[in-house]
């Protein structure tokens, strides 16, 4: 197994445990989320706001999808997230991670249809 994958694994662990301090700590000091429903943000500032959105998260790997001619991971889950208002929505989801040389994550893009959580979401506002 590839660092890389290692590295994913650990990640989708750490987000279905809800350890957000493990997972800003995969982050190089100037990593990013570009997150369909959060935007684009350093890593720390979106895994508090999504740890404070949410009251739990299982996730279900499907896939890892690795390029050994880049620095690029894809890794393809199921996504169940509750949010802290009790709604729940269920979504495939597609994480794209960008290592640094140092095989820290230097970005991680987040793909998935955003309908649903993104009313719920904007619910958690009001």
């Amino acid at each position: 197994m590839t660092i890389k994958k290692e590295i994913a694994l650990k990640y989708l662990d750490y987000l279905n445990k809800g350890d957000i301090q493990k997972i800003i700590k995969l982050f190089n000091e100037n990593g990013v989320v570009d997150s369909p429903i959060y935007g684009i943000m350093k890593a720390d500032e979106f895994y508090h706001k999504l740890n404070n959105d949410t009251s739990n998260s299982e996730l279900h790997l499907k896939g890892i999808f690795e390029d050994n001619d880049s620095n690029k991971l894809a890794l393809y889950f199921g996504y169940t997230w509750t949010l802290k208002n009790k709604e729940e929505v269920k979504f495939d989801v597609v994480d794209i991670i960008e290592f640094d040389s140092l095989n820290m994550i230097d970005k991680l893009k987040i793909i998935y249809d955003t309908v649903i959580a993104r009313a719920l979401v904007n619910q958690l506002k009001k």
